[in-house]
This record gives C-alpha cells, structure tokens and sequence, in this order.
C-alpha cells in the first residue's frame, strides 16, 4: 500500500479523544514506522529543556537531585521554540494539567515531521505514529486507575512501619 493512501486512510486523531486504533492495530496497518534523526534529535531537545526546568525548580524548593546533566540526551540541534514551550509547560502547577501540557509540546513538535507541501508523506505517517503513541498514552491515565496506584502505595508505606 503507498504511504500517500495509508495516510489519508488513516482514521483522524484529537489530543483528548479515544485513539482510534491501538498500538497492535496501527503497526498491522502501517508495520513499523521508522522516525527520522530530526524527530529524535527533536525529542532529544524538549526532553532536555525539560531535566533542566525540573532541576532549577527543584533547586529552587531547595530539593536534592538538581543536576540535570544525568537525565541530558544527547542532541545537536537548538529548537529554542520548543523548549521554551517544555519549560513554560512544567510552570503549570496541577500535576495533571502539567502532563498534558507537556504532551501537547511533543504532539506539536510532532507536526514538524509532515512538510507543508506533502501532506499525505512518510513524514504524516511518522508524525500520525507519534501522536497516536500520546494518545495511548493519554487515554490510559484514568481517575480510578490513579487512586489505584495511590492506594498501594500507602498501604505498602503502612505495612513497612
């Protein structure tokens, strides 16, 4: 199947809705998506502007932990754009809300990948690939699924006193 067909075949994705496939279900159809050294180089930035932001806060609060330079991949580019929007996105102080934020930096960083003049591209393809994979990730994050994980954690910090 051509890309120009499987890309314009593909059911349409929104930030905050269900995804329309599952990761099983996109890889039958599109098989393994390769993504280019500029998404990982891309990817490699936000993440970065995101270890320093977190250690300058923590610094900030006066928390252990502030070197950033573990959490640093390596890149050799400089999108100061889309680190400035992974920074203003960790100022958020719901902790919820500042997830989605973050997640909405790497979906729009996403939409780098597709030129303009090629809309139906392998660069569509690889950006669809990864905003499919947030919108797994976003539809799994549930209320119940939260308070869950809450619960065991207190109940093992009971047993352990």
């Amino acid at each position: 199947m051509s890309t120009d067909y499987l890309v314009s075949s593909l059911q349409p994705l929104a930030f905050d809705a269900p995804p329309p496939y599952t990761a099983e279900q996109f890889a039958a159809l599109a098989g393994d998506v390769a993504m280019p050294a500029a998404w990982t180089d891309l990817d490699a930035q936000i993440r970065n502007a995101i270890a320093e932001e977190r250690a300058r806060l923590n610094a900030a609060r006066g928390m252990g932990g502030t070197d950033a330079a573990a959490w640093k991949r390596p890149s050799c580019g400089c999108a100061l754009y889309w680190q400035n929007r992974a920074r203003a996105a960790l100022a958020e102080k719901d902790p919820l809300k500042r997830d989605a934020a973050i997640d909405r930096v790497f979906w729009d960083a996403a939409g780098e990948l597709t030129p303009v003049a090629s809309p139906l591209s392998l660069g569509a393809l690889q950006t669809y690939a990864i905003r499919l994979k947030i919108a797994l990730k976003r539809a799994a994050i549930s209320k119940d699924g939260g308070n869950t994980i809450l619960d065991h954690l207190t109940d093992t910090e009971k047993n352990q006193q």
